[in-house]
């Protein structure tokens, strides 16, 4: 069931407080985590202020945020392009299932068509969240062989 009225649009300044809420909810959401609130406004400001390291999609209906994507790009040497990390997916639940995350993907697959150099997407979702799975393989999405290393530097 799709939405009608929906306005999708990259985020700015103003949207940053709802963005950082997204991200607190989807952290507690999905990985059972809390993140301090004060770091996660700077997160959010700091990627708005500096678009060369990405940048936000929302999708808005009725001047409500409803639902949000992040963008943060690596260069891979091996085909000369970027790739796009969709990072920070966050639909509000009572907007869910209705077509929201496939019309900000469009936004930014479009945005990315007709960007010099941008070679793909990536992403990455928690083992469990096969709904989440479900919704990017029927964007044509393909799991990969990649598993994901992290070190946190203090």
């Amino acid at each position: 069931m799709n939405i009608e009225g929906v306005v999708v649009r990259k985020a700015e300044g103003r949207d940053a407080p709802i963005l950082a809420s997204f991200n607190i909810a989807m952290a507690l959401e999905t990985e059972n985590k809390q993140l301090d609130p004060d770091v996660v406004v700077a997160g959010v400001r700091g990627l708005l202020a500096n678009p060369a390291s990405g940048f936000y999609v929302v999708a808005e209906m009725d001047g409500v945020v409803t639902a949000c994507l992040m963008i943060t790009t690596e260069w891979s040497d091996w085909r000369n392009g970027t790739f796009w990390w969709i990072q920070s997916v966050f639909v509000r639940e009572d907007y869910r299932r209705r077509g929201l995350y496939r019309r900000l993907y469009n936004y930014v697959l479009d945005l990315a068509l007709r960007e010099i150099g941008v070679c793909g997407f990536r992403l990455y979702v928690e083992k469990d969240n096969h709904a989440a799975q479900a919704t990017y393989r029927a964007l044509e999405m393909e799991e990969t062989h990649y598993r994901i290393f992290e070190k946190f530097l203090e």
